[in-house]
């Protein structure tokens, strides 16, 4: 794209195109591969907008395509309470002077799993507070999968926790490299939750998403990522021959939930639907008060400036796999046929905090 006249410091964001309302840009929340995220609060709504929250979320990227893959995929998935809200697009004029994409998002003040599991300082997260986080995720996940997509790159910084009215909502986020289940794409995402099939084949799949599901509760039961790098070493071979190790002191519920999700063969891991079943998320004696360690700015007080970095953005590409050895076949990874379920239909007032 061609410079732009540079704005002032000072200036407000300039926004182009249908732009529903006058923002300003606050701090920034995080940075990463696809752009940065600030805090954007809005100065002024526009008639029939008058819904808009006044704090959001801003994901900014250099390149509209990879604004409109984000943001159609927000669209897509805008139904579901467990999948981050998106309030529209625009263009601005960056600092720099060119052209930028935004992409307007819930602003989470809880923080993600990923602070939740760094602020445990190693000793893992109650298991009753593990399980609504879990099954919260599977229903956003749930989403996603019945409509015939792979988010590709799920992990405990892209699980994002949004205020309601009785608790933190945990939401799925970042869907800069999700796609359509069997589409052949460049395997990109986190090493650190990779299946197997992912590193000797390259194939993400539903059952790749499974995987990564149970890399993120492992790392909320224990307090530690699923694989121990030392000096960022390749974790790429003990992906391909080996499985995380799981503690014998987790419950039985939570060790057998573990085993269905961490299968090598990506055949025989469990659907979504069957983990929403699974006794680790039903229990009924599972109850409680679940809330962020360190709880931040409310989205009522951005002021405050402790704001954290609540959005998670694109993964770098990771390099090229490695044949580690043979895995079945895969021409279809989830061959069974999915039933439609109402998972996400009127559950808008779901909070972890007490959570059935």
């Amino acid at each position: 794209m061609g410079s732009m006249k540079r704005k002032r410091p000072d200036e407000p964001e300039k926004s182009f195109f249908r732009s529903k309302f006058e923002w300003v840009r606050g701090p920034m929340l995080g940075s990463g591969g696809f752009g940065s995220v600030y805090l954007a609060t809005v100065k002024k709504s526009k008639l029939g907008c008058e819904g808009f929250p006044t704090v959001m979320a801003v994901k900014t990227f250099s390149k509209s395509s990879e604004l409109a893959t984000e943001s159609s995929y927000l669209t897509l998935f805008r139904d579901c309470p467990f999948i981050i809200g998106s309030y529209g697009t625009n263009l601005t004029i960056g600092d720099d002077g060119y052209l930028k994409c935004n992409v307007f998002l819930e602003y989470a003040d809880g923080g993600t799993i990923g602070d939740l599991i760094e602020k445990s300082g190693g000793s893992g997260l109650c298991e009753s507070d593990v399980s609504k986080y879990t099954k919260a995720i599977l229903k956003g996940l749930e989403y996603i999968h019945e409509r015939g997509y792979v988010h590709c790159d799920l992990k405990p910084d892209n699980i994002l926790l949004v205020r309601s009215d009785s608790g933190f909502v945990p939401k799925i986020g970042d869907f800069g490299l999700a796609k359509m289940a069997m589409q052949k794409l460049s395997r990109q995402g986190t090493s650190m939750y990779f299946s197997p099939e992912t590193v000797t084949h390259k194939i993400q799949e539903q059952p790749s998403d499974i995987w990564a599901v149970g890399c993120i509760v492992l790392g909320m039961l224990t307090g530690r990522q699923p694989w121990e790098a030392k000096g960022g070493a390749d974790l790429r071979p003990l992906i391909a021959s080996k499985l995380p190790n799981v503690p014998g002191w987790l419950s039985e519920d939570a060790k057998d939930f573990l085993r269905k999700c961490l299968l090598r063969d990506p055949f025989k891991r469990s659907t979504v639907a069957e983990l929403l079943t699974h006794s680790f998320v039903t229990k009924p004696d599972r109850v409680g008060e679940v809330e962020p360690v360190k709880e931040v700015a409310s989205v009522s007080s951005p002021e405050q400036g402790d704001y954290g970095s609540f959005i998670p953005l694109g993964s770098w590409s990771s390099e090229e796999a490695v044949d580690f050895g043979p895995i079945p076949p895969v021409a279809v990874l989830n061959p069974r046929p999915v039933i439609p379920s109402t998972a996400c239909q009127g559950a808008s007032n779901f909070a972890v905090m007490g959570a059935a």
